[in-house]
């Protein structure tokens, strides 16, 4: 059966289009469970459409339609489950379609196909004598049904984008926020890496052909450098340094000379050697070991355009567009012309690879893992990339463009708005003053963007400048990091978390293989275990922060007390170190934990006597509470910071910490929502630290509420059910205050 289920599915997944896929489901399901007529109904607008069959009358196809609430087709789709009945006509929701001749059939049996919670149609097997279909073939029919989920729906969607009158929503992951409007320019890549196999006897010849299409790479991958050099950003140069260095003898370029000299042809070299690298990254499973992959894949398609078309001009669309292809690199969106490039959608990569960081750093929007993008024909098609919520739409009507056209405008309009008052601090309309503080990562922007309005950094990612190396940094490297950062912020506080890698962000150069990686290997107990790049990095913190008045230190993913007082010998012992041997002058800083692990709520009491303050994580604290992988599309939606236990998690937290008079701030996710702001500040928090496109719309918020009018919205929201009523209640609030347009 197993090898059946596969060749059907292969078959169905293998098909040019709908309608064929559909046929061929049809007759193999038939002849697979022996059965005498196999049917597949589609949805359509709340409909389900005939739409193929194998034993009911073919002129029936395409005409048959009915709604869910009629047949036992429709009851499959309505229940979402399978209906297995002996003799079908006996049943109260059975109904005769005269068109499609099924007087004869009486035994039957409906699947409903199901993709992500959705019904996309039933399938149907039926036969002339009166039998229930045993549990293998429900079975059977149950495990095709889905299987055949993803590959129905993206066959589906691609038939839609055919019709010029159908509006289709892709779903994808934001990797980079904003809206755009553009017609779509798909690259699926020029140079095919696969080039066949061919031996040269002139390996002198082959070698020199060689070099220069890696000098000529060097060049241009140089010059990109250069340009964002001049533009001070500093982590996308590292990206291309990082290219360059695997063109140097010590790594790919040397792998690609050896197999010149072993008798192959330079353009075989190049692909032999790429090749047997991606399949080793691909086999892995961290993600960002498996996204690295794309740069070996990049890097390889660069040099063969030098060696088969070294003189080919680069395209240049006449107009913005919206860059559609199946995995973007780095390189591609740099040499891409900027004014030219309206958005970016991708069906592979993460928002921590060097695409997404390169696309954040443009400022255009982007979307990443949106499935059997390339395979719907979208080119020259008019789209909507809604980035903010992970949205493509594909050939949206007037009306839709008209509606978001208008949203940019009045964006637009709201961000001057709100950066009009930027420069003024956060204070609510009775008096309570509310910092508010950037969360950053990337050294490039952060001096404006404190520049800006922000009272210091409430959260610098120093795993950042480690993902974007080929290597641990050094001490001097980092201590240089540390000082930039730190000058950039001008004088005002700045709370550097201590190396937080694992889980959604691994080292390249450092891999944690784990089964659970969000409850393994990760955050404080990587550095604890390893005390030689934990002591390097205090004290590169200790001698960037000199006299300890702006530097706080953070530790992250703290579960016990041990782990912090490990953590506290090691910082007293790179404090010592540095007194006695480097400066004298040095200062111990502020120190405290994420409060992100579920036990530590518990204990903050003990907490309090050993650190200077607590930072709340609300992206960890809720996926650990909820137990939801926030990064797993399937429970993606059961991630809520809205859930009523969540709220009251982060409110008792606040009571302990003022009772123990520990000092507590949150850098999550939801500091930088206004919905999340407003309830985080009704429970008394007074230090909200975000990404820096929230500041200026927070500022606006909090200046315009008054602190002591939310205690009444509070008490409800922490009585009711769940998420969706507390997001109802604020949204009711906000628009009695006239700043319902805030939300979006």
């Amino acid at each position: 059966m197993l090898n059946t289920l596969r060749d059907i599915t292969q078959a169905v997944a293998s098909a040019h289009s709908l309608e064929t896929a559909l046929e061929v489901l049809v007759s193999s399901t038939k002849a697979a469970m022996e059965t005498q007529c196999c049917s597949i109904y589609i949805l359509e607008e709340q409909e389900l459409v005939l739409s193929a069959t194998d034993g009911l009358e073919k002129s029936a196809v395409g005409r048959v339609r009915m709604p869910l609430t009629e047949g036992l087709v429709g009851l499959a789709a309505q229940r979402e489950e399978a209906v297995n009945l002996a003799d079908a006509r006996l049943h109260p929701r059975f109904k005769l379609f005269p068109e499609v001749a099924e007087e004869e059939y009486r035994a039957f049996l409906a699947v409903p196909i199901i993709y992500q919670k959705a019904v996309v149609g039933v399938i149907v097997v039926q036969q002339a004598s009166a039998r229930q279909f045993s549990e293998g073939e429900e079975a059977f029919l149950m495990t095709l049904a889905a299987q055949l989920a993803m590959a129905v729906r993206g066959l589906k969607q691609k038939a839609q984008v055919s019709s010029h009158h159908q509006q289709i929503l892709f779903q994808g992951t934001s990797a980079s926020n904003g809206i755009a409007i553009a017609y779509a320019f798909v690259l699926g890549g020029e140079i095919p890496l696969e080039q066949p196999d061919m031996h040269s006897d002139d390996i002198v010849y082959e070698s020199s052909r060689l070099t220069t299409a890696m000098v000529r790479c060097k060049e241009a991958i140089g010059a990109l450098s250069q340009r964002f050099d001049r533009e001070q950003d500093d982590e996308v140069v590292s990206i291309f340094n990082a290219l360059q260095l695997l063109l140097d003898g010590a790594s790919l370029g040397g792998e690609y000379a050896r197999e010149v000299q072993l008798g192959w042809a330079a353009e075989s070299a190049v692909s032999r050697v790429s090749l047997r690298y991606i399949q080793q990254f691909l086999a892995m499973e961290d993600p960002y070991l498996k996204e690295r992959a794309s740069d070996i894949r990049d890097l390889g398609q660069k040099v063969l355009r030098q060696l088969i078309e070294p003189e080919r001009l680069e395209l240049e669309p006449d107009k913005p567009v919206i860059l559609i292809t199946r995995e973007a690199d780095a390189t591609m969106l740099a040499e891409f012309p900027r004014q030219k490039l309206a958005g970016i959608v991708t069906e592979l990569g993460g928002v921590n690879s060097h695409a997404a960081i390169l696309a954040r750093a443009l400022g255009v929007p982007a979307i990443t893992g949106v499935e059997q993008l390339l395979s719907a024909n979208i080119d020259q098609k008019l789209l909507v990339v809604n980035a903010s919520r992970g949205q493509l739409l594909v050939s949206p009507s007037p009306a839709i463009v008209g509606e978001y056209r208008s949203l940019i405008s009045a964006q637009k309009a709201l961000q001057r708005q709100y950066a009009q008052e930027l420069a003024l601090p956060s204070v609510t309309l009775d008096g309570s003053r509310i910092r508010l503080y950037l969360n950053a990562g990337l050294l490039s922007g952060v001096a404006s963007e404190i520049a800006e309005g922000a009272d210091g950094i409430g959260l610098y990612r120093t795993e950042i400048p480690f993902m974007l190396q080929q290597r641990f940094p050094s001490e001097s490297e980092q201590v240089k990091v540390y000082q930039q950062v730190l000058s950039a912020a001008s004088g005002r506080p700045v709370v550097m978390r201590t190396l937080d890698v694992g889980g959604d962000k691994p080292l390249p150069y450092f891999p944690i293989k784990e089964d659970n990686p969000f409850l393994g290997w990760r955050g404080i107990r990587l550095s604890l275990d390893h005390p030689e790049l934990f002591l390097v990095q205090l004290r590169a913190m200790l001698q960037a922060g000199g006299d300890g008045k702006q530097l706080s230190i953070l530790l992250p993913m703290v579960s016990n007390l041990d782990e912090i007082d490990q953590s506290l010998e090691y910082l007293q012992q790179a404090y010592v170190e540095l007194k006695n041997d480097v400066n004298s002058n040095i200062v111990m800083p502020r120190i405290g934990i994420m409060l992100e692990v579920p036990a530590m709520l518990y204990q903050l009491d003990d907490v309090a006597k050993r650190v200077d303050f607590v930072s709340v994580g609300s992206n960890d604290l809720t996926q650990y509470l909820l137990a939801v992988d926030r990064n797993n599309p399937r429970v993606s939606s059961l991630f809520d910071s809205y859930h009523p236990g969540i709220l009251r998690a982060l409110h008792q937290a606040h009571l302990d910490c003022r009772y123990h008079k520990l000092d507590i701030s949150i850098c999550g996710e939801l500091a930088g929502e206004p919905m999340g702001a407003i309830l985080l500040v009704a429970m008394g928090y007074d230090q909200l630290s975000m990404n820096q496109g929230s500041l200026a719309r927070i500022n606006y918020l909090l200046r315009r509420v008054a602190r002591a009018d939310l205690d009444q919205l509070l008490a409800k929201a922490l009585s009711l059910s769940n998420g969706f009523q507390v997001r109802e209640l604020v949204k009711e609030y906000l628009n009695q205050q006239g700043l319902s347009a805030i939300l979006n």
